[in-house]
């Protein structure tokens, strides 16, 4: 289900809040469609995990399922209105901003979601680092 009328989505970042990295504190949306994306991991499409002992490899897989999920649902990068990122080390959180910025950077208008992120001690497989669940408007 697609709609013709595109998506108002303006980002926020009041001065009193200081200037988040690569996201925005605010997203203020007036869509016609929020669409939902599970959390994605780093399985492709036959269910393996890819970069077990790579978590570069896991982030890049994690935003590459994110664009699939993204162009099912008819968006793009750009209908991102909101993120949580579950790292299980926040020692990886460099290289989690190296994909993010990579994931984001051909996306026109430029886009930046609201982000929450956490470290959690497990995800819901032992060789998972970096899960990523998501809302777009459309």
């Amino acid at each position: 289900m697609t709609s013709n009328k595109k998506p108002s989505i303006i980002r926020i970042n009041p001065p009193e809040l200081g200037a988040p990295p690569g996201y925005s504190q605010i997203v203020d949306i007036n869509a016609g469609r929020i669409i939902f994306i599970a959390g994605q991991t780093a399985l492709d499409r036959d269910g393996n995990v890819v970069g077990k002992y790579d978590f570069a490899a896991q982030a890049a897989q994690v935003f590459s399922n994110l664009g699939l999920a993204l162009q099912a649902a008819g968006c793009t990068p750009a209908n991102l209105v909101k993120l949580t990122v579950f790292l299980t080390d926040m020692g990886n959180l460099a290289r989690y901003r190296e994909a993010r910025n990579s994931f984001f950077a051909s996306v026109t208008p430029p886009a930046a979601p609201a982000v929450t992120l956490v470290e959690v001690s497990k995800l819901y497989g032992p060789d998972f680092k970096i899960e990523i669940e998501a809302i777009a408007a459309g």
